[in-house]
């Protein structure tokens, strides 16, 4: 007899197979003497669309909304069916005496599994395989230690509430706003509060009004002071910041106090997703999804890294006696940092960091005991992987001792500070930062009723600013702390919002664009409260916990749906679409909208009957131009398919050793250089993707 094993992807699949000794590599499974090692393709199960309830629902009417089943169903994702059969027939076999869930270990990931189970009207035992690290010794020790699925239970009800409430506001209002407005605009329960807040933000860059003001520096010996009245070291009054520098120009300073404070900086937690996510942002760029998809290369091809999606920064105790493990695997690869803490045996200073309570699904992303091999990693990977590891290595060095001095000077009746800090022991701060241990080394020699002359005396103008725009770092924190979405989430909702045309992103920040602006007007209010989202977010942590009720939950989403769509309907407010053109549509003389795609910009008719559309701008491949490393265009010449960047003006021909390229070498090409679709979405998804894409809803 065998076990079924169920996992997410064929590279996992694939890697697991090979450490369970499957070797019978089959078209949609690998088979061994003990196990069947199978796999989805993300979700092979979705919930029905409001078609399959109903045709009459192909047609967007605001008659027929809300749209609310009485009892939520499922059917297969149609890309993905002959998998899904694959695995079903797998199910019949009379060798298979359970099935082994493998997938990601996470509440997205029970999802996938149960829905296919479900489907299959699965009745042998099922257990679940629950592992944060892909290495072999992991899986191995994963597969000896299986646990009933039934533990997971409240997990997946948690997953199947998210994803009906999901369904049924995202929508059900994105339906509503459509049809009234005449234009693709999509809502839910956590993109709107997140648009909500960059149009915060926005609006109080909009009205922000600077102000001038000065402030008053000096030198007293080698100290550097600022005037400071009242802890305000600002002067808003030009008058009064002149006569100041005036009356206290050549004047004597005398130190009126010293306050001398020891402190202890403790070593930084290991990173959570959400984390990572804003550092990489901050230090080198990364969107959210750009970390996230590196940091699964890390996890499921290098099996460098634990599981990425998890929200903890804590460790349990049982992973104690495994760092001297993970340690001698980065010996060869950072030997500077590394040295230092080999001869404690992998003991860590950092105690706080071991907390079983303060684990949840999973805990910190930290190295696993796989020795790397850097010069195999893209440079991106490097950089990233060298985040999570100078992070942890700071778990094994002692805390940052350093001394803060303050000091205040009187002269002529007014007042400077100053502060300066004595570095004692770096601590981790010695890996951490390249400068640690350098800066202000030298004790001033500084004590009360000691005067120095002022010195270098300057009145600098500035002004206020305004606050910036967020960048993704700053909306992550932001989404973090309202509870919006989750860890494996949040990059998902940043590209929805960028696609949808709601924001953009300029010079690393995020900008809302017009459309975006006015959607945010039409939305509910409660629907653009992160507040509300939070506390939904909430419940459904609670039922992931098993404390929480899922019926009641979902009983109150219906019931904010029906009201939701019933504001939309009342709703009285106007909306002008923002990318409409003065070019008429050829076939019904409507106007004619402009469209960003990914591969370049469209011209759609505005009517939504008329399903007239045509390309603005050449298609964009995926050949990088040399210069720039921007897209370039796909054009069609005399002598067949050239690349152009619009940016510099090169051009390369699409094969250099040919002078002649045939229709159907030039389709080949097309394929070749244009992007496609890694994996499969769901109808849910797909339905609002094409609807922003083709804006013909």
């Amino acid at each position: 007899m065998k076990s079924l094993v169920l996992a997410e992807k064929p590279s996992v699949a694939r890697e697991l197979a090979r450490v369970l000794g499957c070797k019978d590599n089959k078209k949609r499974y690998i088979e061994g003497p003990k196990y069947i090692v199978t796999w989805a393709l993300g979700h092979l199960i979705e919930l029905k669309m409001p078609e399959d309830y109903d045709p009459k629902y192909k047609e967007w009417r605001m008659e027929d909304l809300p749209i609310i089943p009485d009892k939520m169903r499922t059917k297969p994702i149609r890309q993905t069916y002959q998998q899904y059969k694959a695995i079903e027939q797998l199910g019949k076999r009379s060798d298979i005496k359970n099935l082994i869930i493998a997938t990601d270990a996470g509440r997205e990931g029970e999802l996938v599994a149960r829905w296919i189970l479900e489907k299959m009207r699965w009745k042998k035992p099922v257990q679940r395989l629950w592992i944060s690290s892909q290495t072999d010794k992991a899986i191995r020790d994963g597969f000896n230690h299986l646990k009933p699925a039934k533990q997971y239970d409240h997990l997946y009800q948690s997953a199947v509430c998210r994803s009906e409430a999901d369904w049924l506001i995202g929508l059900n209002v994105s339906r509503a706003l459509t049809v009234k407005y005449n234009d693709p605009l999509s809502a839910g329960r956590v993109q709107t509060p997140t648009l909500a807040m960059v149009l915060e933000r926005e609006k109080e860059i909009q009205s922000f009004v600077p102000k001038k003001y000065w402030t008053l520096e000096a030198v007293a010996g080698k100290l550097q002071v600022t005037y400071e009245q009242n802890g305000e070291k600002r002067l808003f009054d030009e008058q009064k910041a002149k006569d100041l520098y005036n009356a206290l120009s050549g004047q004597t300073a005398e130190v009126t106090a010293v306050v001398r404070k020891e402190k202890t900086e403790q070593q930084p937690l290991p990173y959570d997703l959400t984390e990572l996510q804003r550092d990489a942002n901050h230090r080198f760029g990364f969107t959210a999804k750009k970390t996230l998809n590196v940091l699964q290369n890390l996890y499921e091809q290098h099996k460098l890294v634990t599981y990425p999606r998890t929200d903890s920064k804590y460790l349990t105790k049982d992973m104690e006696n495994t760092m001297y493990d993970r340690l001698l695997a980065l010996k060869d690869a950072y030997k500077e940092e590394i040295q230092p803490v080999l001869g404690r045996r992998g003991k860590i200073m950092a105690k706080r960091v071991i907390n079983d309570a303060k684990v949840t699904d999973h805990h910190a992303i930290i190295p696993t005991d796989q020795r790397p091999s850097l010069s195999s990693l893209s440079a991106d990977e490097r950089k990233l992987y060298g985040m999570i590891v100078v992070r942890f290595l700071t778990l094994f060095y002692p805390v940052h001792q350093y001394d803060t001095i303050q000091f205040k000077l009187t002269a002529a009746g007014s007042t400077f500070t100053g502060k300066t800090i004595v570095q004692k022991n770096p601590g981790f701060t010695a890996i951490l930062y390249q400068d640690a241990g350098r800066e202000n080394q030298a004790l001033i020699a500084i004590k009360k009723g000691k005067t120095f002359k002022l010195e270098q005396l300057l009145l600098k103008p500035h002004l206020t600013e305004a606050p910036k725009r967020f960048s993704e770092a700053d909306i992550l924190y932001k989404m973090e702390k309202f509870g919006l979405g989750t860890p494996a989430t949040r990059a998902e909702i940043i590209e929805r919002l960028v696609t949808s045309e709601t924001i953009q992103r300029e010079n690393g920040r995020l900008v809302p664009t017009p459309k975006g602006k006015q959607l945010i007007e039409l939305v509910n209010d409660e629907l653009k409260s992160p507040e509300l989202t939070a506390k939904w977010e909430k419940q459904l942590e609670s039922i992931a916990r098993g404390n929480g009720n899922p019926k009641q939950f979902l009983d109150t989403i219906r019931k904010e749906t029906a009201r939701l769509v019933r504001e939309v309907q009342n709703n009285e407010k106007k909306y002008h679409a923002h990318n409409l053109t003065g070019t008429k549509c050829p076939e019904c003389g409507s106007l004619m909208k402009e469209v960003h795609g990914k591969d370049g910009k469209m011209l759609v008719c505005s009517n939504r009957e008329c399903r007239f559309k045509k390309r603005k701008s050449p298609k964009l491949s995926n050949r990088r131009c040399p210069t720039c490393h921007k897209k370039m265009e796909i054009h069609h010449g005399k002598s067949g398919l050239y690349f152009q960047c619009r940016h510099c003006n090169i051009v390369q021909k699409a094969e250099d050793k040919k002078k002649t390229v045939s229709k159907h070498e030039e389709r080949k090409l097309l394929q070749k250089y244009t992007k496609k679709e890694e994996s499969f979405g769901n109808s849910l998804a797909d339905a609002f993707k094409s609807a922003m894409k083709n804006d013909t809803l």
